[in-house]
């Protein structure tokens, strides 16, 4: 009889015991999602005749308001379809791959940072199609201005 009850304490001790689990492997550190690719294209064009010829095409798009214009950093800062954000054309220095005036077209946040919008995608869209043409017709009338331009006439030297 006295292994009867050796045998409950065996028996409860068991039932008190855990299974044997395998380790839980720790939580996998999720890496930060990286934002989507910048909004860009490239065009075959100095940077100048390529943000004269963003401007004209601004101008005649519907759902583009004005904000302001920037020259010299080769901004234009606008609204489509409501939502502000500034488009950059940037000069890309020449090497061993770019070897013909080329200028980068993006956009951005007002504040710099890039932007990823479907409005944004759509309007960049809008300008890689329409961009090559609209430079040849800028550089066209730049050329039509040069040639229109009275020569100066040369002084008669009084010896």
């Amino acid at each position: 009889m006295r292994t009867l009850p050796s045998m409950l304490v065996v028996l409860a001790l068991a039932g008190c015991a855990q299974a044997l689990r395998a380790p839980e492997a720790p939580p996998r550190a999720h890496a930060p999602v990286p934002d989507a690719a910048p909004l860009r294209f490239n065009v075959e064009a100095g940077s100048n005749d390529t943000w004269n010829a963003i401007g004209q095409i601004l101008v005649r798009t519907p759902g583009v308001g004005y904000d302001g214009r920037a020259q010299m950093l080769g901004l234009n800062a606008v609204r489509y379809r409501g939502e502000p954000l500034i488009l950059l054309a940037r000069a890309l220095p020449l090497s061993d791959t770019i070897t013909t005036p080329t200028t980068e077209v993006s956009v951005a946040t007002p504040q710099g940072k890039p932007m990823h919008s479907d409005g944004a995608a759509d309007l960049l869209a809008l300008l890689a199609r329409e961009l090559p043409a609209e430079i040849e017709s800028v550089k066209a009338g730049l050329a039509a201005q040069q040639k229109a331009k009275p020569k100066p006439r040369k002084k008669k030297s009084t010896q």
